[in-house]
């Protein structure tokens, strides 16, 4: 049986221990928080202190995050079906449900919500979502997502970014281009777009990052999600930070086509990426599904260059995109699960899949890294998990959420066999 509950949020109750708590080197000790922050650590006590949570030896682990979510199309896989099962096959099913108004604000709002929570008891405490914004949705879409965080409260930090579509270029764009302003005044946190599915490939970067630096906002583009060798918007994209002509943190999503290029090149615009400070998202759940269908022998995995990218030291995490849509049925929006296909599709170790989940999201989110060091913020997950490889493996639903020092959100889940 399973019991899901959520707390009413992190509130001036703001002194927790954490009794028992197993870290990932096998020590069982005992952590005092006050005010969302690590203030102690010791060996447990035989004994529960009095008022303590005891997690029974539970694994402690820092908090989950998830930096590339789409709110607003997450758990719509049953009423927006892509028959087709490719990316132009989601994108049209996904516009004629815009046209036709199988979606709308209220169902969005209440989707998103749902989204949100899956995350939330699966050990996440920070998210990163994109939102539609153009022409036909205005800021409709991003007032109902900003609805579902309003809804979350502070368990959980969510920042939005204006997905912008297209055309953005050129007279065609200017509709699309004043959508993206009027969401920026919604309350986006980020600009973001796809550059490289528009032949002004420079037009759509001129204008998106001017609109990032102009608003002192961060950045975050969907990417190369493409196998095509000769499309490598990437490069471009770091040399312009290189080049001093964006100032504000730069995120680049998918960039698929990078692992299609030779070593060579991989390790060239790996390079310029690390030394731009540039953020690179892989995300495998959606470009395991959407990549490589028109290649029936040894087909692509759709992931972007990981080793080369760590070779180079650029800071690489990973997320699971869509999440039951049309642009990936499955996912149990569980970042996990998304470690799980780091290990098998992207050739990482169980402790590196892990950290691209949790602290390089964080760091790319531009937040705090949890941690169990005095000082540290206290979002973390425990879990019924003897070791980070067995969390990844099994992925018990038996968690504790803890936000700022207070658990949030709980399951407990055991299993009989008669």
């Amino acid at each position: 049986m399973a019991s899901v509950w959520h707390d009413a949020g992190v509130s001036s109750h703001d002194v927790l221990t954490l009794h028992r708590a197993r870290l990932t080197d096998g020590s069982l000790v005992d952590l005092d928080v006050i005010d969302g922050r690590v203030s102690a650590s010791r060996p447990a006590a035989a004994a529960a202190p009095e008022g303590a949570t005891d997690l029974d030896g539970w694994l402690l682990l820092p908090a989950l995050a998830e930096p590339h979510a789409h709110l607003d199309k997450a758990l719509s896989a049953e009423m927006v079906p892509n028959p087709a099962g490719d990316l132009d096959g989601a994108i049209h099913a996904w516009v004629a449900a815009l046209v036709d108004g199988t979606v709308d604000a209220d169902d969005i709002a209440d989707r998103a919500t749902a989204a949100l929570e899956k995350l939330l008891v699966s050990g996440v405490t920070a998210v990163r979502s994109h939102v539609d914004v153009g022409a036909a949705t205005g800021t409709a879409f991003v007032e109902a997502v900003g609805e579902a965080r309003r809804r979350l409260g502070d368990r959980m930090q969510v920042q939005l970014v204006g997905l912008c579509h297209g055309p953005i270029a050129g007279d065609d764009g200017a509709a699309n281009r004043a959508a993206l302003d009027a969401a920026l005044d919604a309350g986006l946190d980020l600009v973001g777009g796809c550059s490289y599915r528009e032949p002004e490939v420079d037009e759509v970067l001129d204008h998106l990052i001017g609109r990032a630096v102009e608003r002192g906002m961060p950045l975050d583009l969907h990417v190369d999600e493409t196998l095509a060798v000769d499309v490598l918007t990437l490069d471009s994209i770091a040399r312009r930070v290189l080049d001093g002509r964006c100032d504000v943190p730069v995120t680049a999503s998918h960039c698929v086509s990078l692992g299609m290029q030779t070593p060579e090149v991989q390790a060239a615009v790996s390079a310029r990426v690390a030394d731009a400070g540039v953020s690179i998202v892989t995300l495998p759940h959606t470009n395991l599904f959407l990549q490589g269908r028109a290649h029936p022998v040894a087909t692509p995995r759709g992931l972007t260059g990981l080793d080369a990218l760590a070779s180079a030291g650029a800071r690489v995490c990973a997320g699971a995109d869509n999440v039951q849509d049309p642009f990936n049925l499955v996912g149990r929006s569980d970042p996990l699960e998304t470690a799980a296909l780091l290990v098998m599709a992207g050739h990482r170790l169980p402790e590196r899949a892990l950290e691209m989940v949790s602290g390089s999201v964080f760091d790319t989110l531009g937040l705090d890294r949890p941690g169990v060091a005095v000082g540290d913020v206290a979002d973390y997950v425990a879990i019924d998990a003897a070791s980070v490889r067995e969390a990844i493996s099994d992925a018990p639903r038996a968690r504790r959420t803890i936000r700022a020092g207070r658990v949030v959100a709980a399951v407990d889940e055991s299993v009989r066999i008669d």
